[in-house]
């Protein structure tokens, strides 16, 4: 008679869980950013450096989706199909398709061509992947035997993560400090026609 399987356990906390995703973030870009200040002209601003961060966290949380079960510090795709909302169709194919479009997006971010697009993508696949972590919050669905993810720190991190994307889509100028030197010049410039027209004196003819 064969024995039933021992659950899977971890020696992983809720802590770990909760912090090692942004660990996977913010340790790189800092690591890119101290090469910017070495001389590394790819690295030579927080935007690129978490850019590149976040192109390395990608690299490890989509590798998750094809793991196998039996790593230690790595989810399984079996845990991440857990995760699956029932609502939606094809578990095992999703998990397997968004892992597969996290790995083009961390390709997409480090070239410049391509970072636009890449992370006006990878926002809107952050925010389609939002509901599955709030189902294995609410269903304290373990993840690589660690508890489930809070949603008061899952929620704000999801956000994180997509404010990331699009800050990495934007243009590389500063928006608002483009705007202001669109404003002020032409703000000065019709003070001065106005100052202008009221010092001037008038022609009789």
């Amino acid at each position: 008679m064969k024995k039933a399987a021992a659950p899977r356990t971890s020696s992983l906390s809720s802590e770990d869980t909760m912090f090692g995703t942004l660990m996977l973030l913010f340790v790189p870009a800092s690591g890119f950013r101290l090469l910017g200040a070495l001389g590394i002209r790819r690295f030579a601003t927080w935007r690129a450096s978490t850019t590149h961060g976040l192109a390395v966290m990608l690299v490890a949380t989509a590798t998750a989706h094809f793991a196998p079960p039996g790593l230690a510090m790595v989810p399984s795709h079996d845990d991440l199909t857990a995760m699956v909302p029932p609502f939606v169709p094809f578990p095992h194919a999703m998990v397997y398709a968004t892992g597969a479009l996290e790995f083009l997006g961390a390709a997409g971010l480090v070239r410049a061509k391509t970072r636009p697009a890449a992370g006006t993508c990878l926002a809107v696949l952050f925010a389609l992947m939002l509901p599955a972590n709030i189902y294995a919050a609410l269903e304290d669905i373990p993840l690589n035997g660690a508890p489930a993810t809070p949603l008061w720190f899952r929620i704000p991190e999801q956000l994180l993560f997509i404010s990331l994307a699009l800050w990495a889509a934007a243009p590389a100028h500063n928006t608002l400090r483009g705007l202001l030197n669109v404003i002020r010049p032409s703000t000065g410039h019709s003070a001065a026609c106005e100052d202008s027209g009221r010092s001037r004196p008038s022609v009789n003819r």
